[in-house]
């Protein structure tokens, strides 16, 4: 395909509105850095064995800020907020998905300690993004049996075989399985997500840092996923595991209101990612039809393919608007607003998705091969809506929120 095209294409689809100076600077350094550093090994990447990870990529993606993007840079961030992280996502994104979520998936596993307010919590954790090696995190929410039980507040009663903590003296025991958890194989930490002993469900679920040295902690194998295979997801097991009180993230029982917080704060975040994989699916499209002729005209010359190709640049385009929306206004509100990221993450996971199939369809036979890219960009497009919320738990948070407003009137 004409590089030079694609480049051009790229340049057209980042006429975003005016970011912050330092927001920009951030979104380009991400840009380069995946069209110079991940593009290079997208596809090996995705036809290493499911245990493979690339170390050298993650040091090259922690140099440019990508590990501490969202910390104060107090403790040595950069301090671009969420808007900062999603576009620069977008950019990591649209080259290679999984790169991208190895350091979403870190930021989600600093988000409770973001969220405490906790100086001493923060202290401990948040430099450690800024040492020359890089450091990862991860978040263990996800159970053997319970998932959308873990987020939402009016099922946590029915949520089963929740992974426990009960006080022991100046720590907390930790028992149990977490599943499907980015970057468990490689973080330093996780933030777990554990029902205190004795509450029914997951109504006394409570949020805790956990160090993944820690006695007792085992890191299970990796899963061979469909898709995102830049990423490790694997199981954690909590067997016995104390943990010091001071790790403790607010207070006893306010987990359920930490989790759907952060899921809030994140959602922004992966409607970039799934954004950055529509454009990409968008600008190979718009390639292909530029360049392939049938019936004596182009592709794009017909009406049939404009009408799908516009469609396309439409939505791509909106997406990417209400993930801005959406992160500005986690930025600037606290805690984070809840129908804003969930309706951005709703239609963007949407909008990659559909597409991702409309671009293979485009390229027919082309599309259906590894060389073009476009078959991972639908592997990876389905990716997306399972984690940090379903279609179907999006839609009742967004219902929630509609019917919230109406109260108020």
């Amino acid at each position: 395909m004409n590089t030079a095209l694609s480049e051009s294409v790229s340049e057209a689809a980042l006429n975003f509105d005016v970011l912050p100076n330092g927001v920009e600077q951030f979104r380009e350094a991400a840009r380069e850095f995946a069209r110079n550093v991940v593009k290079p090994r997208v596809q090996d990447l995705d036809q290493k064995p499911a245990a493979h990870f690339d170390w050298d990529l993650v040091g090259r993606g922690h140099r440019i800020g990508l590990t501490r993007a969202a910390i104060p840079k107090e403790y040595g961030g950069l301090g671009v907020g969420m808007l900062g992280v999603a576009t620069a996502l977008e950019e990591v994104a649209a080259v290679c998905p999984g790169t991208a979520l190895v350091f979403g998936a870190t930021l989600l596993g600093q988000a409770p300690v973001l969220l405490s307010g906790d100086p001493r919590l923060q202290a401990r954790f948040l430099p450690l993004f800024s040492g020359d090696e890089p450091v990862l995190a991860c978040n263990a929410v996800t159970e053997e049996d319970a998932g959308c039980d873990l987020i939402v507040p009016a099922q946590a009663e029915h949520a089963r075989n929740v992974t426990t903590a009960r006080r022991d003296g100046d720590d907390y025991v930790l028992t149990g399985r977490k599943r499907f958890i980015t970057n468990a194989k490689v973080a330093a930490f996780a933030s777990v997500f554990a029902n205190m002993e004795g509450s029914p469900g997951a109504t006394g679920l409570t949020s805790f840092i956990v160090p993944l040295d820690l006695p007792g902690v085992v890191r299970g194998p990796v899963a061979d996923k469909m898709g995102y295979r830049a990423c490790l997801g694997s199981e954690l097991e909590f067997h016995d595991v104390r943990v010091p009180a001071e790790y403790l993230v607010g207070a006893e029982g306010e987990g359920m209101a930490i989790n759907m917080a952060q899921s809030n704060m994140a959602r922004a975040a992966v409607a970039g990612i799934s954004t950055g994989v529509a454009r990409s699916a968008l600008e190979q499209a718009i390639i292909w039809c530029g360049e392939r002729v049938q019936g004596g005209r182009h592709l794009k010359d017909q009406q049939f393919t404009a009408a799908k190709l516009a469609g396309m640049a439409a939505r791509v385009d909106a997406a990417r608007m209400l993930y801005l929306r959406a992160a500005d206004k986690v930025d600037n509100e606290l805690p984070p607003p809840v129908y804003e990221p969930a309706a951005a993450k709703l239609f963007a996971d949407r909008t990659a998705i559909d597409v991702a199939e409309t671009a293979l369809s485009l390229l027919g036979a082309r599309g259906y091969l590894r060389s073009y890219g476009v078959e991972k960009m639908m592997r990876d497009a389905l990716g997306t809506r399972i984690y940090e919320g379903t279609p179907e738990v999006l839609a009742l948070a967004i219902t929630d929120s509609l019917y919230a407003e109406r109260d108020e009137w």
